[in-house]
This record gives C-alpha cells, structure tokens and sequence, in this order.
C-alpha cells in the first residue's frame, strides 16, 4: 500500500487509460498492464473500506459513551437514594436530605442530557466529516469517469472523420 489517496490513484488510471497504446486494427481498444490497473484498484477499495470502519468506530464510541453516562448515572442515583435513606433515619435533617436527593438526581439528569448532548454532538460532526470525504471521493470518480467518456467519445470521433483509406488502383499488365 502507498500514501496515495482515492483522488491520486484514479488521477493515474485515468493517465494510464488515456497513455495506452491503441491496438492493430482496434482503435478504441487499448493495452494496459492488467496487474498494475487491479494493483491501484485494489488501493482505491482498500482506502474506502477505513472510512466506513471510523464511521462505525464512531457510532461505537457514541454507544459507549452514553453506556459510560447510564452507569455513571445509576451509580449516583443509588448514591443519591442511600444517601436519603440515611438522613431520612434522622428526623432533624430528613427535609435536607430530600432536598441533597432532588438536587442530585437534577445534576445526573443534566449530566445525562449534557453527555447525550456531547455524544449526539460528535457523533453528527464525524459523520458530516465521512459524508464529505466519501461525497468527495464519489465526486472524482464521477469527474474522472466523465473525463474518460469524453476523451473515447472524442477518439471515436475522430476515427469516423479520417477519410477511409483509399485501394489502389488495378494496373493491368500485359505481357
């Protein structure tokens, strides 16, 4: 594998397409080197798959993430509800203790709310950020693609222009 990207590789098929030699008799036919054409194809699929896979990548950190903010969550509503369940045992404090257990139940839904936030964030931002990447990649293989209907269309046009060649004359010869 090269440091070539997708954009690089098609840029030399289309060179390589464009560059070859025609064959006898064959004008619209060319010959290329069919292991070097497969070698930069292989490159090119090899390039697309990295990018679905941080895509997925993503979505799992994502997962991960709120996973993390569920537990976190759980974790500080049992904190939450024993620490209630011992002031309650003292009727001096049990209005401050439902007060501390509101109060934190109120951080971790807006802790959930504020990791959800970040996640739903990143997660958003990464996938906008693969879209143009592979929008990108499928706008040059559509350039590309153009490029090399036109320069075929245009080697048709001119094999059906050129004057066909001419036979020549008979020559009677008497002996």
């Amino acid at each position: 594998m090269s440091d070539r990207n997708t954009e690089d590789i098609i840029g030399a098929l289309y060179d390589m397409v464009q560059d070859a030699r025609g064959m006898p008799l064959a004008a619209d036919k060319c010959i290329l080197e069919r292991d070097r054409v497969l070698d930069m194809l292989d490159e090119i699929i090899a390039q697309l798959p990295a990018e679905l896979k941080q895509s997925r990548t993503i979505v799992e950190s994502r997962n991960e993430l709120i996973s993390q903010a569920r537990r976190e969550a759980e974790m500080i509503m049992r904190q939450a509800q024993e620490e209630a369940r011992q002031l309650v045992m003292k009727e001096a404090i049990y209005v401050e203790a439902k007060r501390r257990a509101e109060e934190l139940v109120v951080q971790t839904q807006e802790r959930i709310a504020a990791l959800k936030k970040a996640g739903n964030e990143y997660m958003d931002e990464a996938l906008r950020k693969t879209e143009e990447v592979i929008a990108e990649a499928l706008s040059d293989v559509r350039d590309t693609r153009v490029k090399f209907r036109t320069v075929t269309e245009a080697q048709e046009q001119r094999k059906a222009a050129a004057p066909a060649p001419t036979p020549a004359p008979e020559v009677d010869i008497e002996l």
